[in-house]
């Protein structure tokens, strides 16, 4: 499981059985079969999170009235911690709800919530859950958050850096972090050269969020990060979380990167094969690059795609190419072929679509394809 649009089909009554199978396991008072029942008519027609916040109402009805009493309920079921980077799309999916069910109902109860939200993302994840008590109980969660910086267990690391993000897909916005990120920042110092790839991916994820809002910040905290830390680890993080400044030539972050000379790059033609083609096919970009200057310099290479949207109007949206150190006077052939497919976040219309190749964040050459109507 690997999306939203894959993954909603499995919260139904299906779900709600592999559920209420654990929790009448550990709670033979639970009404299993009247669960899955009504899981099965109220989710009909509801996307993903409505799903599972269904789910969740169910086990509010069903379970001891007492929030403490009925949140031990459900880490009692939970199962050992899975293993590094499995995560809640594939072997703890099936607990969305019980995380949601903390979310909902467990904001009176913000000690016993961290607890069990601690003990949920080594076997799910609480990364959605844990931003409401970010927000009403501020100082206490932070210093949980803080805390499970320095956790033996990467699951519970990542949630300390994947909780706080400022925009987090598919979840509430943290509008304080995103005027103010300092103490998001505070607590990825810890993380940002951490031993797993599975932390730093969600650190880099972080402070690309930040650099959306805060660009200034984040680039005087990759510098430092990078002088006070040099480890292939801090280097990566550092990488990753600056690429939406990347791919928008922000020609500092280029720079902090090891990207120099975009100025003296040339590309006398770029090629487009074919230049017209319908949905389902491929198009091949096809050009040189010289490096004029009397220097060797390395060179972010992008390219920048201007979909037709409905209307006429254009989107661009910018892909990685390659980086390449040229030599002085060098001169490279490249080569990237682009499928013109539609996927779940990306509809294309019929007509001319521009593309730019872009080095180190500067336009270099541009041509265009015509898309045509099956």
């Amino acid at each position: 499981m690997s999306d939203e649009y894959g993954l909603k089909r499995h919260f139904g009554g299906a779900g709600a059985r592999r559920l209420g199978d654990l929790v009448h396991a550990v709670h033979p008072e639970f009404d299993l079969e009247g669960y899955v029942a009504e899981a099965e008519v109220r989710v009909q027609g509801l996307e993903l999170k409505d799903r599972v916040r269904v789910l969740a109402e169910g086990l509010r009805a069903r379970l001891p009235a007492s929030y403490p009493e009925a949140v031990a309920v459900l880490v009692a079921l939970l199962g050992d911690e899975i293993t590094e980077g499995k995560g809640m799309f594939n072997a703890g999916w099936h607990l969305m709800p019980v995380a949601r069910f903390v979310e909902e109902y467990g904001l009176d109860h913000p000690t016993v919530s961290l607890d069990a939200l601690y003990e949920i993302t080594r076997r799910h994840t609480g990364e959605f859950a844990i931003r409401p008590f970010v927000e009403q109980h501020h100082d206490l969660t932070m210093k949980r958050v803080a805390d499970w910086a320095h956790s033996p267990s990467p699951n519970v690391r990542r949630l300390a850096s994947e909780g706080i993000r400022p925009r987090l897909p598919w979840a509430r916005t943290l509008t304080g972090f995103v005027a103010d990120p300092r103490p998001v920042l505070d607590v990825l110092e810890v993380l940002r050269s951490d031993p797993s790839p599975y932390v730093r991916t969600s650190v880099a994820n972080n402070l690309n969020d930040i650099a959306r809002d805060n660009p200034d910040l984040v680039l005087a905290t990759a510098r430092r990060w990078s002088e006070e830390s040099p480890t292939p680890q801090t280097a990566w993080t550092v990488r990753h979380g600056l690429r939406t400044l990347v791919k928008k030539g922000d020609q500092e972050a280029l720079a902090l990167l090891g990207a120099t000379g975009g100025d003296h790059a040339r590309i006398p033609q770029l090629t487009l094969t074919p230049d017209e083609l319908t949905m389902g096919q491929t198009v091949t970009l096809a050009f040189d690059l010289h490096n004029t200057d009397d220097r060797p310099h390395t060179l972010t290479v992008d390219y920048v795609v201007h979909h037709v949207r409905k209307g006429g109007r254009t989107l661009p949206k910018v892909f990685k190419l390659t980086t390449v150190t040229l030599a002085a006077g060098e001169r490279r052939s490249l080569r990237k072929q682009h499928a013109v497919r539609e996927i779940t976040t990306r509809t294309y219309y019929p007509g001319e679509h521009g593309v730019d190749i872009q080095v180190n964040g500067l336009v270099r050459a541009s041509a265009s394809f015509t898309l045509r109507p099956l």
